[in-house]
């Protein structure tokens, strides 16, 4: 699932299943859930979107929302043509999908060496001036590279701009990217393979910590750190396992807290401090549980909820939903199919209702409403806003500060990702109360916790908004800001 920069969701179709008994199922095939008039999504409509091309039908790849509001796609651990997937066979297809024509443009994968076949498996983001970095899998462990390979998506010319990646600890696969204050990528080290020239990664052996911090101003990896605990699965340092890392979620008072696999013990938690640079151990999981390939998100309220399963068998029924305070790692109640899903098939996505989307590989959707509130300080601020604006009429700028929300919102780490640190701009009637929301794009900053910096965006007015009085927000990872008063011409 990701979030549309007008407030729709556009979701993959995929099965629970992979392998050559797989079938069925569209992999190119994509929907849109568009909330009713109330902004409601749980009323909400299904409508199908354009398919990818034909030759492109992938499960487990990256994803991301640019700033012009297009969602770019790249990569897949699993090629599933006529919805049969086969075993493993990592590719180095892409797609861009643009929203308002409702169509897909193949994107070439980087002209450079070929272990660029191999990106299912592998984290991406969008960094605070708007570029998208993807990463590669697994070419040290194919032997097909010396060091891991990562690049720079250039929009305008659908190209790859290749980074030079030699001070990487270890190989991408299996790790997560989470987004920093400072506009630094954290990433915890899942070990997978180790460059020739990394000793200290390979002295490591099956019970590192090592966790790096990628600065886009020197485009260079830097340590940040141990966990304390193992956050990676090595079957207890004994070797083999299946080497997954937990989500890490960054939270509004700057910690990101970090979760565990494993497949011989409870998964163990870590607390990263973003502003001193210093990691704290967390409780471990309840009920002999690890978020192995397990999503997580945060709630409106700052605390973050997350999905495990136990650690016996790995990929293993049922799962159990956990909440973070900050404090105290406590049960959380869970969708009703959760005890008959592994932990690998859950997705969360934050909606700007404030509240969660939940699939789980079936038919079935679930929207979570959590109790609590935001705190004053964590809404957006508008500053400067068009008093009025027409129906159909498109590039409105407003600007304030924290349109950017304090966190990405959800994580899941290298099989997918659905951030949502970009501001949506909500329009409502004051005398129907229908919701309206305007397509966003151009944003100032795609960065997080952006502080009293003023940031801003463009939006475009829909055709078929009421007219008369209204109130207009920017809201941000399902807080909205204040609002301001409108017209609607």
């Amino acid at each position: 699932m990701l979030l549309l920069t007008d407030g729709r969701v556009l979701a993959h179709e995929e099965p629970n299943c992979s392998g050559a008994n797989c079938g069925g199922m569209d992999f190119t095939a994509w929907y849109i859930l568009t909330p009713d008039g109330t902004g409601s999504y749980v009323n909400g409509s299904w409508t199908q979107a354009a398919s990818m091309p034909a030759d492109y039908a992938p499960l487990y790849f990256g994803s991301v929302v640019l700033p012009d509001g297009k969602v770019a796609v790249e990569g897949g651990e699993y090629l599933c043509p006529a919805g049969q997937c086969g075993e493993g066979p990592w590719t180095n297809l892409g797609a861009l999908y643009d929203p308002a024509a409702n169509t897909w443009t193949s994107v070439a994968p980087p002209s450079l060496p070929t272990s660029w076949a191999n990106i299912g498996d592998a984290p991406s983001v969008v960094l605070p001036d708007g570029t998208y970095m993807q990463a590669d899998c697994c070419g040290v462990a194919l032997q097909m590279e010396s060091a891991p390979l990562a690049a720079y998506f250039n929009e305008a010319s659908l190209s790859w701009t290749e980074l030079n990646e030699s001070t990487k600890f270890d190989e991408f696969d299996e790790e997560g990217w989470t987004l920093l204050p400072n506009g630094k990528v954290l990433t915890v080290d899942a070990y997978v393979a180790c460059p020739s020239d990394q000793p200290a990664c390979t002295a490591a052996g099956f019970s590192g910590a090592n966790s790096e911090l990628w600065n886009p101003s020197t485009r260079g990896w830097s340590s940040a750190g141990s966990t304390i605990v193992q956050l990676w699965d090595s079957n207890c340092g004994a070797g083999g396992g299946s080497f997954e890392v937990g989500p890490g979620v960054l939270r509004p008072d700057g910690t990101v807290y970090y979760t565990g696999a494993s497949d011989c013990s409870a998964g163990h938690t870590a607390v990263y401090n973003s502003a001193t640079g210093v990691w704290t151990k967390g409780p471990d999981f309840p009920n002999n549980d690890a978020a192995n390939d397990a999503p997580a998100a945060i709630e409106s309220n700052g605390n973050v909820i997350v999905m495990a399963s136990p650690y016996s068998g790995t990929f293993s029924a049922p799962s159990n939903f956990y909440e973070w305070n900050g404090a105290k790692l406590n049960s959380f109640p869970g969708p009703p199919n959760a005890v008959n899903d592994a932990s690998f098939v859950g997705h969360l996505l934050v909606l700007p209702s404030g509240q969660i989307m939940f699939t789980d590989f079936t038919t079935d959707v679930e929207i979570l409403t959590t109790a609590g509130a935001y705190k004053a300080s964590w809404q957006p601020t508008i500053h400067s806003a068009p008093k009025s604006v027409t129906p159909g009429v498109a590039n409105y700028s407003i600007s304030g500060t924290q349109f950017n929300g304090l966190t990405q919102g959800a994580a899941y780490g290298d099989d997918f990702q659905d951030a949502t640190n970009y501001p949506l701009v909500r329009i409502v009637n004051s005398a129907t109360g229908h919701v309206f929301y305007c397509k966003t794009h151009n944003h100032s900053s795609m960065g997080v916790a952006t502080g009293n910096a003023t940031v801003s965006t463009m939006f475009d007015v829909p055709a078929d908004i009421e007219t008369g009085a209204s109130k207009i927000y920017v809201v941000a990872n399902g807080i909205p800001s204040a609002a301001k008063n409108i017209t609607v011409q």
